[in-house]
């Protein structure tokens, strides 16, 4: 339990280094992000408080799903109204803090009122930020043991999907749930990456169960594979059995940025839901338990610093806790106790439920909607909303037709109607 809640404490103070009330953030220099911490006194020397050290609105949303993941909701319908509720009342909330634009855009489209269709929103060409991914441990937190697997794939990629429909977008929530999931069972974090690799194809079955015109999704998806790929070929830990990351001779700040640049879809580093979970596993292989090493390369560089600290902090505290964390870091926090609070229902409700329960179980028949439609004793308000899941489920669905894919490839998305 002390590590859940030192999970959702860590990852907040990840962030508000990162964010540094919005200075850092706006800084593409790792290096004199460094030395200008040094001149305020050093990593240790710093006292985090709201006033002077706030949490950005990537922790905000990481909070939002974390209350509705500890809610006794009966089946993952229920999870998902609950977090399209909490989603837009958090818009609220975010005011002032400069909330990622995709996260404002997305929530425009949730439909709380409808009970159907609440989750449900369009493809979004501009859903390719990090904040999809940086609200996401939770879910590999709620759903860590390796039986349910299948609902943490379910929900990290809803989750990401209500305000990040792309798949760079939610593929990152994806990974970072997964990677909470991985750190809670004890896997040896240098096999994280290939294992994501694994997961992928039945991320993509799932997908395939579910999202309507596959064909908008389907270069990003590959876009997202290659990346990840490339990555662990240039760290050589593609392969079963290498377990040492390569590292460059000189891996100083100036380096990093260069790296995490390369990385990246447009020179921001970590703006993408590919490179923001990438850059903190990155930081986690080369720092190991060490958390001054751990800030410097996930807190302290030129891009988007708040997200990949978040990310970083989080999976740091479900493996190691806060005992090398001076305490100036987390003492004062701004919502320190409801973070704790919360990494201690998690830990709960993750303890408390059977590996097979509250699986989503909605398959609606067209045909009989159309009945329920045509029924004249049916309610109006009623026949509107099966209107609109019977227009939802029956639209024409165009063939996904792959490219550099085996169509005899298990997970492949040949075939799609």
């Amino acid at each position: 339990m002390e590590k859940f809640k030192a999970a959702m404490v860590l990852g907040a103070v990840g962030d508000a280094l990162g964010y540094r009330k919005g200075r850092w953030e706006k800084c593409t220099s790792g290096k004199k992000i460094q030395e200008e911490l040094a001149s305020l006194g050093g990593l240790g020397a710093q006292k985090l408080d709201p006033d002077n050290w706030p949490l950005s609105d990537a922790t905000l949303m990481h909070i939002t799903t974390a209350e509705a993941l500890v809610t006794d909701y009966w089946c993952l319908e229920d999870l998902y109204r609950e977090l399209v509720r909490l989603y837009v009342e958090a818009m609220v909330s975010l005011q002032g803090r400069a909330p990622d634009p995709a996260t404002v855009e997305g929530c425009v489209h949730l439909k709380p009122h409808n009970f159907l269709l609440a989750w449900h929103t369009p493809f979004n060409e501009k859903g390719s930020g990090f904040g999809a991914a940086a609200k996401a441990m939770c879910v590999g937190m709620r759903y860590w043991q390796p039986e349910r697997l299948d609902s943490l794939v379910e929900v990290s990629i809803e989750i990401g999907r209500m305000t990040h429909n792309h798949p760079t977008g939610f593929l990152g929530s994806l990974t970072t749930a997964l990677f909470a999931s991985y750190a809670i069972q004890g896997k040896p974090f240098v096999t994280w990456g290939r294992e994501l690799m694994k997961v992928l194809p039945r991320a993509e079955e799932f997908c395939r169960k579910t999202i309507r015109h596959m064909s908008e999704y389907q270069e990003n998806w590959f876009y997202f594979e290659a990346k990840w790929q490339f990555y662990l070929e240039e760290r050589e830990i593609d392969k079963e059995g290498q377990n040492k990351p390569s590292f460059p001779d000189r891996y100083d700040a100036e380096e990093t940025d260069k790296l995490y640049k390369r990385w990246s879809s447009e020179g921001r580093a970590g703006r993408r839901g590919h490179d923001a979970p990438m850059i903190a596993y990155d930081a986690l292989l080369a720092a190991g338990s060490d958390w001054a090493e751990l800030c410097k390369r996930a807190m302290f560089h030129g891009g988007e610093s708040e997200a990949t600290g978040l990310i970083a902090g989080c999976l740091y505290g479900l493996m190691h806790g806060l005992s090398q964390v001076p305490p100036g870091l987390y003492q004062d926090l701004d919502k320190r106790e409801r973070l704790e609070e919360l990494g201690e229902k998690l830990y709960k409700s993750a303890s408390a439920e059977r590996p097979d329960s509250r699986k989503t179980g909605i398959s609606p028949d067209a045909s009989k909607l159309r009945k329920l439609v045509r029924d004249r004793n049916c309610h109006p308000v009623l026949r509107g909303i099966l209107e609109s899941l019977l227009h939802y489920l029956t639209q024409d669905l165009p063939k996904w037709t792959t490219r550099n894919r085996n169509p005899e490839t298990p997970g492949s998305l040949k075939n799609i109607k």
